[in-house]
């Protein structure tokens, strides 16, 4: 077996070391750990597609900040200098005499510096060594412990056994293989309702990494129909074999019920490459601490657990796994149940931990295309929605006849027309795949250098969930001892610049990108935590920066769609996330290792002096300033000018910049609405108006507002004002008339208390949604249910989401009649209200007074003797103070 030291000797050059690992290994596509200090590595072959299942020894081990709960151990004490292997040291380096030998195959190894974090232990099993130092230290604290944690944030740095491992080995996913050649699955359930508890599944479809597409369905509606169901897709995941499972909100909705289904019918999920049935859980939040499971409750893990007859499973080390019998390794124990107890929590009535949920399973990773889609539109924020269907669409996956059912509709479109739910769910796995590639090539990439989890990096925040994981690899490579989290003294975050300029309507408008401005800057002034004594961030900003130009250029001369553009364009994406998530890790706070507010304050400083220059600049060439921030500066050209005008003037501008700070030409618009700070309309001069800021989008807004605002803001930007009176006319006569579906009408709400929450604060305050929910007969629902709301008259509201297939008549009955209600009793007065006072108040920056009085005036109550919006016109009105505290040279500005 293959024995992973930490730390290992150190290359000639640590920087390479540090972004991605030392050890070559190529082709891993899953790694599982247990504490004991077994691992198991899945790797493919590039050429062959070949699998097999590598097994390999490593040290379990942790970082500690003192050694007092260590004594009774009777630890080996051993240094390791440069370029020799760790030995013991013929002197202690503590109170504690060196042993030739002791418990647990202990050792401690100090690390060198000034880190809180300095005593590297390692052990022959990890979960006794955790159990040993709990049981000291409630033997010193006078109380039982359960887990590190309640030790505090810095007593321990403690990882998953996986991620002990990768960072030992330095071994990394994925080396010499393209995202094409790791074997990828969607899985997507059919079910008769939204709740595992009221309902079941009907239809799986199954795509598997070839293309190839099956529809497995149950035969019949009872319990054995529905075992059998899962059965299949056991049978089915085992012969297709993926390295990844993947499907849109698979851990929101799919494996939840999948789990509890299966529990409650008593059906193994044999899902894994090893160990036991069911899906285990994983910690999922977003943060730098990882929980250790409290040894009196953690589930006993069965190291040689026997796969299914007739399984296909990880065999002997190094040898070809598929069809060779054997036995497999390790899992994280069978759950007392077939589903395991993830899948009976994730089933349960708190729909809100089931979201913040994740599972897992040895030998694969399972990876949830929401995920890709939030990351992208974080940054990008040009995404209509994150469903599947709206993704698809943008992203132009959509078929031309792709089947659509509405979702309450499916079981019983299915029972009349099952060919119609089988193209549906076809469609539905085919759009996860293509979503999964075009944007998930980031998470990819990634894992070329994290040493974490594939799947695990796919919903990790930038800050705590990738780059401390590169600093701790890079300080235990280096033998150093690490810094513990420290609140700071005091000092307040100084934040961004931002700068609005104008308001209303700025025609011939551009976009001047400062392409990352503050690691830029943090590259240009050395400006780097004081305690990363390495200088390990600053190294990692410059080569990351350094080979996303080199993968930017390979992705541009590479043949389009090709593996290698798709993968150097997953390069890029990948280390631009890290690279503009560097500021953010500095000012962090207490929630990062190396945060250092006086450093991120000195970046907003620079900051701010380079987009004043910017904005001077620009207005000093004939520029109209609209809005300047860290991503940019939005300005308004005269007339007379080409683009090659537009260009010369950034590249003039940018020539005055700091050699590491760039600025490029980003795109030019047609017409702008400067509505408030990042809240603006764009209009191309080809293509479709952009609407960016919660301002114009929100999940919450009704859709006839959306709609109406899209049309008008359209026709404001076009100068069409007699245009924006119509559409707003249409709008208030569709209301009136009650001509419009009641899905438009609806807003989106998530219930966040439970029904007994709710009814224990009523008595002070009514809430619109639970009135809602109670006034439609509705008196129970799971907390993190999204329902639609719409307003009634007299004050009243009723939800009009569709029954589920499994409520009782009566409560089908009074579902439907509420439906029913809003579409003839909604409250038409405060919808026109709103239309007026919330979505066309929008446009108010680009309209005069009277302009706007007359556009939006009441239909009933137009005037023969109002302004006429015959040659009326947009306006734009400059807001001269914020242009004064950039536009004035730094000596020559006002005090205050």
């Amino acid at each position: 077996m293959r024995e992973a030291p930490l730390p290992a000797r150190p290359s000639p050059d640590p920087a390479e070391e540090w972004l991605w690992g030392w050890d070559p290994t190529p082709g891993i596509v899953s790694v599982w750990a247990e504490p004991d200090g077994r691992a198991f590595c899945w790797r493919r072959r590039a050429d062959t597609g070949e699998l097999w299942c590598e097994r390999a020894r490593f040290r379990p081990w942790l970082v500690l900040s003192s050694l007092e709960d260590l004594q009774h151990l009777e630890p080996e004490f051993v240094r390791a200098s440069d370029g020799e292997a760790p030995r013991p040291t013929s002197r202690p380096t503590s109170s504690l005499a060196s042993r030739p030998a002791s418990r647990h195959g202990l050792t401690i190894r100090e690390l060198e510096g000034p880190g809180e974090l300095r005593y590297l232990v390692e052990a022959d099993d990890g979960r006794a060594l955790v159990s040993e130092i709990l049981r000291s230290a409630g033997h010193r604290l006078g109380r039982k412990l359960g887990s590190l944690r309640q030790l505090g944030d810095d007593y321990a740095l403690h990882l998953p056994p996986e991620e002990q491992y990768l960072v030992a080995s330095g071994r990394t996913y994925f080396r010499g293989l393209t995202f094409d050649q790791v074997r990828r699955a969607q899985i997507d359930l059919e079910t008769t309702s939204l709740h595992p508890d009221r309902g079941r599944i009907f239809l799986i479809a199954a795509r598997a990494w070839d293309g190839h597409t099956e529809i497995l369905e149950a035969q019949g509606q009872g319990d054995a129909a529905e075992a059998e169901l899962l059965r299949q897709l056991v049978a089915w995941v085992r012969r297709c074999d993926p390295d990844v499972i993947e499907n849109h909100n698979l851990h929101g909705f799919d494996l939840p019920f999948l789990a509890r289904r299966a529990e409650v019918l008593g059906v193994p999920l044999w899902l894994g490459r090893a160990g036991g049935p069911g899906l285990r859980e994983r910690p999922a939040a977003r943060g730098a601490s990882f929980p250790e499971p409290e040894p009196e409750s953690e589930p006993e893990r069965d190291p040689e657990r026997e796969p299914p007859p007739g399984a296909a499973g990880a065999t002997a080390t190094a040898t070809p796994s598929a069809g060779a019998p054997g036995r497999q390794p390790g899992g994280r124990g069978p759950s007392k149940a077939p589903g395991g107890a993830a899948g009976r929590r994730a089933g349960g009535d708190d729909a809100k931990s089931r979201r913040r949920q994740r599972f897992t399973v040895p030998g694969r990773e399972l990876l949830d295309s929401l995920d890709f889609v939030r990351r992208h539109d974080f940054s990008a924020r040009d995404l209509p929605g994150h469903g599947l269907k709206a993704v698809a669409r943008h992203l132009g996956l959509t078929a031309a006849d792709r089947e659509l059912v509405p979702g309450h509709e499916v079981h019983a479109v299915y029972l009349r027309d099952p060919d119609r739910v089988r193209r549906y769910a076809a469609a539905d796995v085919e759009e996860a795949a293509g979503v999964s590639r075009l944007l998930g090539g980031a998470a990819f990439a990634l894992a070329h250098m994290v040493p974490r989890r594939y799947e695990r990096l796919a919903d990790a925040g930038a800050a705590t969930g990738i780059i401390d994981p590169l600093l701790v690899r890079a300080y235990l490579r280096a033998r150093a001892a690490l810094p513990a989290h420290q609140p700071g003294d005091g000092t307040p975050h100084q934040g961004a610049a931002l700068h609005l300029f104008a308001t209303g309507v700025a025609e011939r408008v551009v976009k001047a990108d400062v392409a990352s401005l503050y690691p830029s800057l943090m590259r240009q002034y050395q400006l780097g935590p004081a305690r990363d004594r390495l200088g390990v961030l600053l190294t990692l900003v410059d080569r990351l920066v350094e080979q996303r130009l080199a993968a930017k250029a390979r992705a541009r001369a590479a043949a389009p769609a090709s593996p290698a553009r798709l993968l150097d364009e997953a390069i890029s994406a990948a280390m631009k996330l890290v690279v503009n998530s560097a500021y953010g890790y500095l000012a962090a706070g207490a929630l990062t290792r190396f945060s250092d507010v006086h450093a991120a304050n000195r970046v907003t400083e620079h900051g701010r002096r380079v987009l004043g220059l910017l904005c001077r600049e620009l207005a000093a060439r004939g520029g109209t300033l609209l809005e300047a921030d860290t991503d940019g500066v939005y300005f308004a050209v005269p007339q007379t000018w080409t683009e090659q005008d537009e260009q010369r003037i950034v590249a003039e501008v940018g020539a005055l910049l700091p050699p590491l700070v760039q600025l490029q030409y980003d795109g030019r618009y047609a017409a702008m609405l400067s509505h408030e700070p990042k809240n603006y309309a764009l209009l191309p001069y080809q293509g479709p108006l952009l609407l960016r800021g919660v301002a114009f989008r929100s999940s919450r807004a009704e859709p006839f507002g959306e709609e109406f605002l899209r049309q008008a803001i359209e026709r404001l930007l076009r100068r069409d004002l007699p245009g924006v009176q119509r559409v707003y006319l249409e709008a208030v006569r569709a209301l009136r008339e009650r001509t419009l579906p009641v899905e438009q009408i609806a807003i989106k709400v998530r219930l966040t208390k439970a029904p007994e929450e709710y009814e224990a604060v009523r008595g002070q305050r009514r809430e619109l949604p639970y009135e809602a929910m109670l006034q439609s007969g509705r008196e129970r629902w799971s907390r993190g249910a999204v329902v639609h709301v719409v307003r009634l008259t007299g004050g009243r509201a009723t939800v009009v989401d569709p029954p589920n297939d499994d409520d009782d008549d009566g409560s089908k009955q009074r579902a439907r009649g509420a439906a029913a209600t809003a579409r003839h009793d909604y409250d038409v007065d405060y919808y026109v209200k709103s239309l007026r006072t919330t979505f066309a108040a929008r446009l108010a920056t680009g309209l005069s007074p009277e302009h706007f009085a007359a556009v939006f005036a009441d239909p009933d109550q137009l005037s023969l003797f109002g302004p006429t919006l015959a040659g009326a016109e947009p306006i734009l009105t400059r807001l001269t103070d914020a242009e004064a505290s950039v536009l004035l040279p730094e000596a020559k500005r006002p005090p205050g």
